[in-house]
């Protein structure tokens, strides 16, 4: 595939999935200015790299993938805590408004929080999931497995148990 092809390859992808990518940077960076900022660069990064794409069918993972490590780079410039109190209200709907979850998902590593999200809040299938870990499908299993089961004892403490 020559370069203007994968330009707008890429092109068109971002496009089409800028939502999904917003998402995904958000649950980093945790306030609308960064996660949009991230989306940019990202969209700037991948648009000057688009060469560099190697199979036109992974575009989506690797934007995914774009994304997160911009949202990372962010995360360790800034050195802050984020709070859900700079969360503009703009009209829509947030597809994520469970904040008790979505402040469970910081006690996962990197890795882990990207496995839950991609899967479970972006509804991406396995494989996708594995491409954007960089990881073989059995360990992206066993990540989400794990990531799992820190979810639920975290999003459980402090619950009493009726069962007998």
């Amino acid at each position: 595939m020559n370069s203007p092809k994968k330009q707008q390859l890429v092109e068109q992808e971002l496009l089409s999935s800028y939502e999904s990518l917003y998402r995904l940077a958000f649950t980093y960076v945790k306030n609308e200015p960064d996660a949009m900022d991230v989306v940019q660069e990202s969209a700037y990064k991948a648009m000057k790299n688009a060469g560099s794409l190697k199979r036109g069918d992974f575009v989506r993972t690797w934007l995914c993938r774009i994304v997160i490590n911009t949202s990372l780079e962010l995360l360790k410039q800034k050195q802050r805590e984020f709070s859900r109190e700079t969360i503009a209200d703009d009209g829509r709907e947030d597809r994520y408004c469970d904040f008790d979850t979505i402040d469970a998902l910081e006690i996962l590593n990197e890795k882990e929080r990207a496995a839950i999200v991609l899967r479970y809040f972006e509804d991406r299938k396995l494989q996708e999931v594995a491409d954007a870990l960089e990881e073989n499908l059995s360990t992206t299993k066993s990540i989400l497995y794990r990531s799992l089961k820190k979810l639920k004892v975290k999003l459980t403490e402090g619950e009493v148990c009726y069962e007998s």
